[in-house]
């Protein structure tokens, strides 16, 4: 997985063999909601630590203003208020906020949004990623048709959704863009720079956007997810390096990593309502929210996680945006009544808990109407990382995996993902996750809504499941063939658990 240390993001680094991520966590339930009351109590402590709420307010406006006098009372102090969806962002040092602010009338739920104080924690260690060899490159180069960009040839991902025919007839339309929430991204690439929309970019890393400066971009010792994401989506097709799956359209950079590579509620809440308030018009979420892998709703604090995202969601989409977002990598089936989860609070201190994902959602990924994407390698599999689940994956995408379990075919050499990068300049290099298979289905999304401009994000995404080439599912499933099946698929061809309504298919997108 490549991400900074901490960061619990969807990406699979493989440089060597299958480095994978368990990714999973629990704290105890938070204290029983009181009665509601009018207001807070009078005395109020600032011995604790700093740290970061949302309050998820019911009534509209006005009942956001009260409340807004009352976080105040409680001894917090507003960051933002996103009115228009009733949450209002928080920093307080009382460590009985939450308790106290969900006694107050009006407030829905409001809990923490990490274990972690608001104190800033670098760690520039980058795990490992594999790069594009400059042998690779000669000879990708040599390979290339007089329609492809230098690396396409290596890019076996784009044929697998038939997005090489699809740019035959339309590289997307430079009207639509696609929002990436991610770890920023580095508009200076060549590859990226010719579709970059400056005007819908920010850094949304504090919960409140930014635009000065460039702050979209990561910094050079952040990691490039968020770089490799973009150029999946819409690498431009101009003779240099490789190509985008929608090469025409834009993309923005809504920077929602801090910068130990943590993706906080504050943060992705920004990312979904600046993206729906700047003409986004699709999003893509190659992560989890931090940091709780499954967050359970029998907890206040990730209650109140789980109830701002899905506002947030539930907003761009009421504004025609369509939300695509990561399966994940931790080979669990989410459809299943329960998992083990040993990775979470992961900014503190891990725990063991078993949870029911369908009751503790992984998110944005579980969040109602978001498209949920798993991952498949080289030979069309489901990729041994990838999650999975009867249900819950809508769709499937390449996503990569060990070259020694799904070999490429020729002239391809790698397994993984190839796609931009800002490590030693303008480069490539390659990764795999369902991180990767992600942004090929917003890239399918941005060809659909390029053809159907004026269609609503439900019937892009209807056409975009209608359109999607059946998958039966695979079992037995037994992925590095030592005769112990690695997982079940549930499901029939045209829905299952291992590949949702199938391959996503970028020429149907084109051509109806």
């Amino acid at each position: 997985m490549a991400h900074l240390r901490s960061r619990r993001t969807r990406a699979i680094a493989l440089p060597a063999g299958l480095a994978l991520t368990a990714s999973l966590g629990f704290l105890p339930a938070g204290a029983a909601t009181a009665a509601p009351a009018d207001d807070t109590p009078a005395a109020v402590s600032t011995s604790g630590p700093k740290l970061s709420y949302v309050v998820n307010v019911d009534g509209g406006r006005a009942a956001v203003a009260k409340v807004k006098r009352a976080v105040a009372k409680a001894g917090g102090t507003v960051v933002i208020a996103y009115d228009r969806i009733g949450v209002v962002v928080v920093h307080s040092q009382n460590p009985d906020f939450a308790k106290q602010i969900r006694t107050v009338k009006g407030v829905a739920s409001a809990g923490a949004t990490r274990t972690n104080p608001l104190v800033p924690q670098r760690d520039n260690a980058i795990e490992a990623e594999q790069p594009l060899t400059a042998a690779q490159a000669k000879a990708a180069a040599a390979a290339a048709t007089d329609e492809q960009d230098p690396l396409e040839p290596l890019q076996w991902d784009l044929p697998a959704i038939k997005a090489d025919k699809a740019h035959q007839r339309s590289l997307g339309s430079s009207k639509v863009t696609v929002a990436v929430l991610d770890s920023g991204v580095d508009d200076t690439h060549p590859d990226i720079a010719p579709n970059f929309d400056r005007r819908a970019s920010a850094n949304c890393v504090s919960g409140v956007p930014v635009t000065e400066n460039d702050a979209w971009r990561p910094a050079a010792d952040e990691s490039d997810h968020g770089m490799h994401v973009a150029g999946t989506i819409a690498a431009a097709k101009n003779g240099f390096g490789v190509t985008g799956v929608a090469p025409g359209v834009k993309v923005s950079s809504l920077k929602v990593a801090n910068p130990d590579g943590f993706f906080y509620t504050e943060a992705v809440l920004c990312g979904f309502v600046w993206a729906a308030d700047h003409g986004a018009d699709v999003t893509n979420n190659s992560y989890y929210v931090d940091p709780w892998l499954y967050n359970c709703k029998n907890d206040e604090d990730q209650k109140a996680l789980v109830e701002t995202l899905a506002r947030a969601t539930r907003y761009a989409e009421r504004k025609g945006v369509v939300n695509v977002a990561a399966a994940g990598n931790s080979r669990a089936d989410l459809a299943a009544d329960q998992v083990t989860d040993t990775t979470s609070p992961n900014d503190t201190t891990p725990v063991s808990r078993v949870v029911n994902p369908r009751e503790c959602p992984d998110i944005p990924a579980m969040l109602p109407g978001v498209v949920t994407v798993s991952a498949t390698g080289a030979k069309g599999l489901k990729s041994s990382y990838s999650n999975y689940g009867n249900g819950i994956v809508d769709i499937t995408a390449p996503g990569g995996d060990s070259t020694a379990l799904q070999p490429p075919e020729a002239p391809a050499t790698s397994g993984l993902i190839l796609s931009t990068t800002f490590r030693g300049g303008h480069t490539w290099n390659y990764k795999a996750g369902t991180s990767m298979a992600s942004p090929h289905v917003a890239g399918v999304v941005a060809l659909i809504k390029s053809k159907h401009p004026k269609l609503s994000a439900a019937g892009v995404k209807a056409l975009l499941y209608a359109q999607a080439d059946d998958r039966a599912c695979t079992n037995p499933y037994d992925i590095n063939g030592d005769g112990t099946v690695d997982a079940v698929c549930e499901g029939g061809k045209g829905k299952n658990g291992f590949y949702g309504a199938g391959m996503a298919d970028a020429l149907d997108a084109v051509r109806w």
